[in-house]
């Protein structure tokens, strides 16, 4: 059974049934830059979690509009607050 037969392997997976020690090396090299990038491009992973947190907040607001308001005010709130915080203090 070839790696054809089934689904398409992750970028940081080695593909089964290397032979040769110079491609098995090559693919390992080449798997383990692959997972380095996944872990180390933080950019990407912040946007994949945002839009993740969007998603979630949508269906929120779809099954509890009432509770999605009241969350949107008290984080309006706690903003205002530490604002107002920081504010008086620079003030002073």
């Amino acid at each position: 059974m070839t790696n054809s037969d089934q689904t398409p392997l992750p970028r940081t997976a080695v593909a089964y049934g290397i032979t040769d020690p110079v491609a098995s090396a090559r693919a390992e090299l080449k798997a383990a830059l692959a997972a380095i990038e996944v872990k180390a491009n933080v950019p990407r992973r912040v946007e994949q979690a945002s839009q993740r947190g969007i998603a979630k907040a949508r269906v929120f607001a779809k099954k509890n509009p009432v509770g999605a308001v009241a969350a949107v005010i008290g984080v309006a709130v706690t903003v205002g607050g530490i604002v107002w915080v920081i504010a008086r203090a620079a003030s002073r």
